[in-house]
């Protein structure tokens, strides 16, 4: 004769099997999914780009006076200074803009030992550096400095010629820049999902990358992980320029 316990004990068991049976093929399908999930993602690209113009602008005006007598050679730095005051003066640069570095002196026959000597033994270099967020009004007036050279200024290299235009407004477009770049990217994703039948879901892994500023209206020297276009500097106008890369995953 069957002992209904025993019957209970065999229900009660029967029953957890099936429990587990049911939860163990739910937590494989769950893993399966998950990896399934895993492998199917796409990688895309988001761009934004922002035409800026600078906020400041450095211009460092070099010259040089030379003779064999110090004293003389420092009258007529001294007297170069004046002139170009004089000139930034007229152009409108304001006092607080302007910077006098300290005289640099070169005594040529120092360590000369025999050969060639140069003409004169004293060289005396001076910089003078504008700074200022007008940017505009020292853009028009570098390009005047033909006037120190008629008056027998002598300038040295480009810089005296050529000015560094800086941005410094990166921080308050940057938010904004960061967005629209996602956006593209996303879009992108959809595109490239609606092409293949499949659905974009959640961001599997996202790259902010590198923000770059170049010089507007010529090509960038950068690449899609951001880096400095050496000709930024000359330009008024610059591009700033951000690329994402965003995974995201897709399912069909």
């Amino acid at each position: 004769m069957n002992d209904p316990f025993d019957r209970n004990k065999l229900s009660v068991f029967g029953l957890l099997l099936a429990i587990g049976l049911v939860a163990g093929g739910w937590a494989l399908g769950m893993e399966i999914k998950t990896t399934r999930l895993g492998d199917r993602y796409v990688t895309v690209k988001g761009l934004a780009e922002r035409r800026v113009k600078s906020d400041l602008a450095v211009w460092q005006i070099d010259y040089q006076e030379t003779g064999d007598e110090l004293a003389d050679v420092f009258g007529k730095t001294e007297a170069d200074k004046q002139t170009i005051l004089d000139f930034l003066k007229q152009q409108e640069i304001q006092s607080p803009e302007i910077a006098l570095n300290v005289p640099r002196v070169v005594d040529t026959q120092a360590n000369q030992y025999g050969g060639n000597r140069p003409p004169h033994r004293f060289i005396v270099d001076q910089t003078i550096v504008v700074r200022t967020s007008r940017v505009d009004q020292v853009a028009v007036a570098a390009q005047k400095t033909i006037m120190l050279l008629q008056k027998g200024i002598v300038l040295n290299g480009n810089r005296s010629q050529n000015v560094a235009y800086k941005f410094n407004g990166l921080n308050s477009i940057k938010p904004d820049m960061i967005s629209e770049a996602t956006r593209n990217a996303r879009a992108a994703a959809d595109r490239f999902a609606l092409d293949s039948g499949s659905r974009v879901t959640v961001i599997r892994q996202a790259n902010q990358g590198f923000f770059s500023i170049s010089a507007a209206d010529e090509g960038s020297d950068t690449n899609d992980d951001g880096g400095f276009d050496y000709n930024a500097d000359s330009s008024l106008m610059k591009t700033v320029r951000i690329v994402t890369t965003i995974e995201y995953y897709v399912e069909k």
